[in-house]
């Protein structure tokens, strides 16, 4: 059985996009976690295999050069440069070689480069080719993740985002090749890219939930080898607001009323997230009486819309005035019922 080709990025958990210190740092963090002194028995067998396997990883990520043949042609990087080179010396000298062309082969139909391509192609795929060429095994470029923050308001619409993303571009310096004059080259730092900062518009649906991962397909990072592009990710988190709490799909707010209003009834102007509304308070509504408006909430994920839930909160006037005065002095001489019997009752008996 075929075994997997290694991915390197992976050994050591960086996108293909690390920077030399971001690879450096992951590998110290790995090693000293599976470094086989610190384990025993069958489970120290183990880890020297893992450890090796980062050790590889390391070896070729952390130099520039050996990174850019594997970002190019894979963990055969080391096969496919000695057939480049073969095949170079061929075409330069017109001598046979092992491969069987020569300067005649070359002069006649199907000229030994194709025979050479074909033999490379067979061994590598088309990890190979050119930059241009069609690569249906191209690598899919990474998934990205961000973080999104939307107002409830913008939860009951739907809204569209602009989302910054950082993306890697080929550095325009040393067109790629990570070195100038046999030096890294000082803009990359030898990777042989860049990174760009785009900003993209998202849409983003009404009624979606708190904690959702909302996917934006082809948004990530660019392929390798002609792959496509990956995803982007956007975690939704919803902003508290200073009226409305949310619950699944309804809302709740408090609606302050005077204590008249509450006994004798009245019509009074609630908010919700749109326009506020008229409601009726029914007389002699008690605090904490929830009123309903059908329909004045968010989106529910199985169509339509969910409630507002209004609990009435009464309040007393900010300022008494005199007249204010005579007409609590006259209600306090009715007869009530003590509001505080059943407080005291439920007391005593504990």
């Amino acid at each position: 059985m075929a075994t997997a080709p290694r991915d390197y990025y992976k050994t050591l958990g960086v996108p293909r996009t690390a920077s030399a210190d971001d690879i450096k740092k992951a590998f110290r963090r790995l090693a000293r976690q599976y470094h086989p002194d610190l384990h025993t028995g069958a489970k120290k067998a183990e880890m020297e295999k893992k450890f090796k396997e980062l050790n590889e990883a390391q070896e070729v990520l952390s130099d520039p050069d050996k990174r850019k043949k594997y970002d190019q042609y894979g963990t055969d990087w080391e096969q496919a440069q000695n057939f480049n080179n073969a095949r170079q010396q061929a075409w330069t000298r017109g001598a046979s070689g092992p491969w069987g062309f020569n300067q005649d082969s070359r002069s006649q139909g199907g000229g030994g480069s194709e025979h050479f391509s074909d033999f490379f192609e067979s061994l590598f795929g088309n990890r190979g080719r050119r930059t241009g060429e069609r690569d249906d095994l191209g690598t899919p470029g990474e998934d990205l993740e961000t973080d999104v923050q939307l107002a409830l308001r913008e939860v009951l619409t739907g809204v569209t985002k602009r989302v910054t993303l950082r993306e890697p571009q080929t550095c325009s310096t040393c067109v790629g090749s990570g070195s100038l004059r046999g030096r890294p080259c000082t803009t990359c730092h030898g990777s042989g890219t860049t990174t760009q900062h785009k900003t993209i518009e998202v849409r983003i649906p009404a009624g979606v939930q708190d904690g959702t991962r909302v996917r934006v397909a082809g948004k990530g990072q660019p392929g390798a080898y002609g792959g496509k592009r990956g995803d982007l990710y956007l975690h939704v988190s919803i902003l508290s607001d200073p009226i409305f709490r949310r619950q699944g799909s309804d809302l709740h707010a408090t609606l302050p009323v005077y204590p008249w209003e509450a006994a004798l009834g009245a019509e009074v102007t609630a908010p919700t997230l749109t326009e506020p509304v008229k409601v009726k308070v029914p007389a002699g509504s008690k605090a904490d009486s929830r009123l309903r408006l059908k329909g004045k909430g968010l989106p529910a994920a199985t169509g339509g819309y969910g409630d507002l839930f209004l609990a009435l909160q009464i309040v007393m006037p900010t300022v008494v005035s005199e007249e204010d005065r005579v007409l609590y002095e006259r209600l306090s001489k009715q007869r009530h019922p003590d509001p505080r019997t059943d407080l005291l009752d439920t007391a005593r008996r504990r």
